[in-house]
This record gives structure tokens, sequence and C-alpha cells, in this order.
């Protein structure tokens, strides 16, 4: 009886593509190496190679590519601010609109004198609150006390130092004087959005007319909005939001009889003109006149 052996090549031939079909499909399943076995050539989007079986193996390019690193927190935000919209609450100041839109790096600047309260001046205060309250007017008590120099503009960040030191320099030669205000008058911002009760200066306008006209020379000089043309000199005793102007005008006369009847008599707002100031912003800048 004869029996038929398998010569060691056929052997080895048998074991190799057992073995390449192994490698083949582990190559196919593995989920580290995204790769593909097709018949024609590589397309598009993938490397391709000739396997040891004749068949094409391709790779995607993607696959190879390095895992790009996540951008730290900090960068991610730095940008995110930057590119935030700054919205305002007027919850927060008593429902007051700006003038003009606030943006980054802008600085709501004006200049003015400032008043320090005489000793009876807030209790006449009280008494004019109360007298337009009774009237269904509700004034809101203004939170500083001066006199207005200018008109509110805005300075851009890099303009500041030179601005100050332009106003620095013209007002080095002004001189100091005295102000007084006596008189009750209404005013209004330019939107009506605004009323305000006031005492108007009786005294020393023409020097406050200098003043602005020094003011306006550095104002000029950025290309920046002027003081008013007929301007009327007042410190500001209260407001309220809306156009209240008329309901005013009707106590107007009972609140004169206040500031002319007080317990010592008339009542004058004196105020020393010693130091000009600008605000820009949250910062205060001093000029001492001479």
């Amino acid at each position: 009886m004869l029996v038929e052996y398998s010569s060691s090549s056929e052997e080895e031939d048998k074991v190799d593509g057992d073995k390449r079909k192994r490698e083949s499909c582990q190559i196919e399943e593995s989920p580290f190496v995204s790769k593909k076995i097709k018949g024609g050539t590589g397309s598009v989007g993938y490397s391709s190679s000739r396997g040891q079986d004749g068949a094409h193996v391709e790779e995607s390019l993607s696959s190879r590519a390095p895992a790009r690193l996540p951008l730290p927190r900090s960068v991610l935000e730095m940008f995110h601010k930057s590119e935030e919209q700054v919205t305002e609450d007027r919850s927060l100041h008593g429902g007051r609109l700006r003038s003009f839109q606030h943006e980054r790096g802008n600085w709501a600047t004006y200049l003015y004198l400032p008043y320090v309260p005489e000793d009876g001046f807030l209790e006449l205060l009280d008494e004019m609150m109360q007298l337009t309250d009774g009237r269904g007017i509700s004034l809101t008590r203004s939170e500083e006390f001066h006199v207005s120099l200018s008109q509110t503009v805005v300075l851009r960040h890099h303009w500041i130092q030179p601005f100050m030191l332009s106003l620095r320099v013209r007002l080095a030669q002004c001189s100091r004087f005295l102000c007084v205000a006596d008189r009750v008058k209404v005013y209004t911002n330019q939107e009506k959005s605004r009323t305000f009760l006031g005492m108007e200066v009786s005294v020393g306008q023409a020097q406050l007319l200098d003043l602005v006209r020094v003011v306006d020379q550095t104002m000029e000089e950025f290309s920046l909005s002027t003081f008013y043309q007929d301007p009327s000199f007042h410190i500001s005793l209260g407001w309220c939001v809306g156009d209240s102007a008329h309901r005013l005008h009707e106590c107007l006369q009972e609140l004169q009889s206040l500031v002319d009847t007080h317990e010592d008599g008339s009542f004058f707002l004196k105020l020393p003109c010693q130091e000009l100031r600008c605000k820009a912003g949250n910062k205060i800048f001093s000029f001492q006149l001479r």
C-alpha cells in the first residue's frame, strides 16, 4: 500500500499562506492603524503599498499625523475676553444712559472746579429735596458738587498723558479767584434724558470764561468738542431721569425762597477756585492755579 506524503516545499507554502492571511486580518482589524485591503490602486488620502500576497494595503494619511495638543485654558480665555461685548447695566447707576457708546480703551473725560460743601449746605439741600418730593418729583442728590468747565469727551488711552501735559502747560498762567452761586435754576442734558436742579454762578463768570478758553485750546489740539458757546456755570444739586424741567419750573420760586430765607439769611455757595481737576475714567488729575 502506497502512502503519498506532501513535499516539504508544499507544506511551507501552505504555512506561509496561512500566516499571511492572519497578518492581513490583523492589519485590517487593528484599532490603532486604519488600513484597507483593496484590489485596485490607492486612492487620494491614502498611502498605498503592496502586501506580500500581492494585494494593495492603503493607510489613511491622517492616521499617521501626530495628535495636536490642546491649547492652554489661559490662551483660550485670552481670545474669548478680547471678543466680549461690554453691556451696560442701567440699574447700577439709577437708569442713566451714556451719551456715547462705551468701548474698551475709551476714557470718558471732563474738567471741573470742585466745591466742598459749607456748613448748612447739606441741610438746605435736604429741605429742597423734601419740597420737590412733595410735588411728586423725586430727585437723587448729587454724589459730588462742582462747576463743569468742559463737555464730557472721549480720550483714547494713549492720548491721556499728552492731553494732561497740554493742560498743565496752559493752566500754569491762570490765577485763582472766587465764585459765588446763589440762583436756583433747572437744566436738562442734550438728550433730554435727565433733568438737573442747580445753583447758577452769579459772581466769577468772567474768570470762568477765561478758564474755559484755555481748556478749549487743548480740546481743539486733540480735535475734541469745546464747551458751550453761552454756558450757564452752575453747581448741580440733584437730578432725575427723564425730562421734568416743566414740573420743576412750577416750584422754582418756592425753591429760591428756601435759599433766600435761610435761617442765617440768604445762602451763598462760595467756591474758592484754586484747583482745576480732570477726571478720565476712574483717574483724577489735579492742576493747581497760581
